[in-house]
């Protein structure tokens, strides 16, 4: 029988309106495996488990009332904690912040609390939220569940190492070059990077979008049917639209899907991740979708001048900090935004629109595909305490050029596992498609869900 932590929201959901199953008893659940996994995962901070249990007690109690707050009432959740919770500090990651009660909930987490969820906790990040990495000068190193020797991958790292983990169904991350689907494709799960502004959030940032980490697509549709409401703090946001999240039915035939196997620019694509994506890509066409080779868009200035930009925007966020916070900084993360102070402003604004040359790029190679796949990264995961898969601050990127192109150009991105690489770690693939259009991709990879090869049993830890 498969462990009350390990159940789907959608059934847990099932069970609460059917009364079979409590939200009290599904949090005790969740807290248990928590209490076994977390000593060697490291994967949550501001973990209340008392706190938990009294927000069960109130799901349960509007559940026999028959009025739950909304579609994830009483279900087990984690954010990640630079998504402001009303009462706890947002330390960034960093033990250079100060720390500061948040005044109010953030968007994601306000729709989240509204519609009910027991939240459980803040899951661990990086420094600044600036690595695809565990590794942090606040936190304690989180460790990926599949092989804890490994990464679980950022920045949305703790709720990566928390989902495959089994700390609940539903997890919150943030993703503004791949820290959704990055930890997703490392940690075997579907993580879904929607168009900017679909999910409102604050801070709203260029290319930068709150998003769902689960184990099923289901579970990330019911995510985005909460968070994708309106709130008038993101001036990013999209209008409101009534988007059917839980239809997820599609028939393939007649599509036409490109098939992006190069990068671009960075890591070498590995044997094994390769084989995997084109696997992936032979369902879709056996299903009678075209598939359609395409080049990548990514190019080496592209990622150079990204790097500029996030260079200086790192040291304008450092700069202000006095000389006793700077060293408290993680030193991959302070060499990388000190070096900041030695770009140009024509450098900078030079590596800014570099975005606009993405977004261009993008409308262009989808004027002539519906959909695309690609690896999510070029490789498995890597040690766990390395800041990055190269470890070098100098080439910090190498291994976002499958990602990152998304985020500039505000599509539609979800990672889902698609096979294993070396000593059984997760591959995962990335399906994209065009601006808005959200609810395609997911239909597409609950397609590739269901038809993908058996999947590997969740590891456990103890």
């Amino acid at each position: 029988m498969t462990s009350l932590a390990d159940m789907s929201a959608i059934e847990m959901v099932a069970r609460f309106r059917a009364k079979s199953l409590s939200p009290v008893e599904a949090t005790k659940a969740v807290i248990e495996r928590i209490a076994r996994a977390e000593p060697k995962l490291c994967a949550l901070w501001a973990y209340d488990a008392e706190a938990a249990l009294a927000q069960a007690r109130e799901s349960e109690a509007r559940w026999i009332k028959g009025r739950p707050a909304g579609p994830v009432d009483g279900v087990p959740t984690t954010i990640k904690e630079n998504i402001a919770t009303k009462g706890v500090p947002v330390p960034l990651g960093c033990a250079a912040v100060t720390l500061v009660p948040a005044e109010a909930d953030a968007p994601p987490a306000a729709r989240l609390r509204e519609s009910g969820a027991v939240i459980l906790a803040k899951t661990t990040m990086p420094d600044f939220g600036m690595l695809s990495s565990g590794l942090s000068s606040f936190h304690k190193l989180a460790r990926n569940p599949w092989d804890l020797t490994r990464n679980p991958g950022g920045s949305s790292a703790g709720a990566g190492s928390a989902a495959a983990a089994g700390y609940g169904p539903l997890h919150l991350g943030t993703d503004i070059g791949g820290s959704v689907r990055l930890p997703a494709g490392w940690c075997g799960l579907v993580g879904h990077k929607p168009s900017l502004g679909r999910i409102p959030i604050d801070p709203p940032y260029v290319g930068r979008v709150a998003g769902p980490m689960t184990r099923t697509v289901e579970d990330t549709a019911l995510m985005m049917s909460v968070l994708a409401r309106p709130d008038a703090r993101d001036g990013m946001s999209l209008p409101p639209a009534e988007i059917p999240w839980l239809d997820l039915s599609i028939v393939p035939r007649g599509l036409t899907i490109g098939l992006q196997m190069e990068i671009g620019a960075g890591t070498a694509l590995a044997p094994a991740t390769r084989d995997a994506v084109l696997a992936a890509a032979k369902v879709f066409e056996q299903a009678g979708a075209r598939i359609q080779p395409v080049a990548p868009i990514l190019t080496r200035a592209i990622l150079d001048g990204l790097d500029d930009f996030w260079r200086a925007r790192a040291h304008d966020d450092v700069a202000n900090l006095s000389a006793e916070q700077r060293a408290k900084i993680l030193p991959y993360i302070r060499a990388w935004a000190e070096s900041g102070a030695q770009r140009s402003g024509r450098q900078v604004i030079a590596g800014f629109n570099r975005t606009m040359e993405l977004r261009k790029a993008a409308a262009i190679q989808f004027q002539g595909i519906d959909y695309l796949l690609s690896p999510t990264a070029p490789d498995v995961s890597y040690a766990a305490d390395w800041a990055s898969p190269l470890n070098d601050p100098e080439r910090p990127f190498e291994h976002i050029g499958f990602t990152v192109p998304w985020n500039m150009a505000e599509n539609p991105a979800v990672s889902i596992n698609c096979g294993y690489g070396a000593g059984g770690l997760p591959i995962g693939l990335q399906i994209v498609g065009r601006r808005f259009d959200d609810i395609g991709v997911l239909r597409l990879a609950k397609f590739y869900q269901e038809r993908r090869p058996a999947q590997r049993p969740w590891p456990e830890i103890s």
